[in-house]
């Protein structure tokens, strides 16, 4: 009998769930971001780039001695590297959750400089950079001319004066730059 009284009396079940929702809703709002928990790990991004060489020949001369001299910083969980044929190499360091991201960043940093005199010159000459990297996305937003009055160009240049005042970090202008790209291939 217990069992079915969700069942058996719909319309009790449906003003719970509102009443929840409504209580989760406003706690929402009064709960200051600095409480909410971390979910993605600190993360510090070490790139550079070897042009000329092959993927083989950038793990073996690059990632190799990087990954050999940054392994073991204090606070790291795990590493993970790549190399492209076009000559680009990425490492990303993973650090365990509560771990000082600034600091993190410069632990790697001291690491990675310690391993420039084993770098290839070309790699050296171009020069290696370490950037504290956060996983999670902040803001996504959308704008879209509901009467079809402005087109896609018109809206982005709207963002790019009145919107975006504040400096983007690197990853999120090049996102800027890949999406007018695309915009110039499609009208073409």
């Amino acid at each position: 009998m217990k069992n079915n009284i969700f069942i058996n009396r719909y319309v009790m079940a449906c003003a719970i769930a509102i009443v929840i929702t409504l209580v989760g809703v406003i706690c929402m709002g009064t709960l200051p971001i600095e409480q909410y928990p971390n979910i993605a790990p600190p993360t510090v991004r070490v790139s550079t780039s070897y042009t000329g060489a092959d993927a083989n020949t950038i793990m073996k001369s690059v990632v190799q001695p990087l990954e050999e001299n940054i392994n073991g910083v204090p606070g790291m969980s795990y590493i993970t590297s790549s190399a492209s044929s076009t000559g680009e190499v990425s490492i990303q360091v993973y650090f365990e959750q509560g771990t000082d991201p600034d600091l993190a960043a410069v632990n790697v940093q001291n690491r990675v400089s310690r391993a420039t005199a084993l770098l290839p010159a070309e790699v050296t000459k171009v020069g290696v950079e370490v950037m504290k990297q956060q996983s999670n996305i902040l803001h996504i937003g959308a704008l879209k001319s509901v009467d079809g009055k402005y087109d896609t160009d018109f809206i982005a240049n709207y963002i790019d004066i009145n919107v975006r005042p504040a400096p983007m970090p690197p990853r999120a202008a090049l996102f800027m730059r890949l999406k007018k790209l695309s915009r110039k291939l499609r009208r073409r």
